[in-house]
């Protein structure tokens, strides 16, 4: 594993992937890749805890997330949520997330790139 770099990492329910890379753009075009493969495979159904029941749109199935370069404090963190009913929703940050608004035609992708800065 290389100590510079970028990290993606993919999970999906309790599997976790890693993946190295050298470059972001490397590793965004993996992390693209990954969660289209994800979001056709991610459906789930509402969940009814009684309480309180969560849409399909408000559970997470999967996370795609680039970190880097370096491994205790890397200055990229961000990815994109794959909901339960197949939409992307992308993010900058690690433990305190913040949801990255997409402009008019943009994708969760493009989205991703432009707050990066590698678009």
């Amino acid at each position: 594993m290389a100590a510079a770099g970028y990290r993606l990492t993919v999970r999906d329910g309790p599997r976790v992937e890693r993946e190295d890379f050298p470059t972001l753009e490397g590793a965004l075009s993996a992390l693209e890749r990954r969660t289209r493969a994800l979001a056709d495979s991610s459906r789930r159904d509402p969940v009814d805890l009684r309480l309180r029941k969560f849409e399909p749109a408000q559970q997470v199935a999967a996370r795609t997330e680039v970190a880097g370069p370096g491994r205790w404090l890397p200055a990229v963190r961000g990815g994109v949520d794959v909901r339960g009913d197949g939409s992307l929703e992308a993010f900058v940050g690690g433990l305190r997330r913040k949801v990255i608004e997409q402009r008019e035609g943009e994708s969760a992708f493009a989205a991703l790139r432009r707050e990066l800065g590698a678009g």
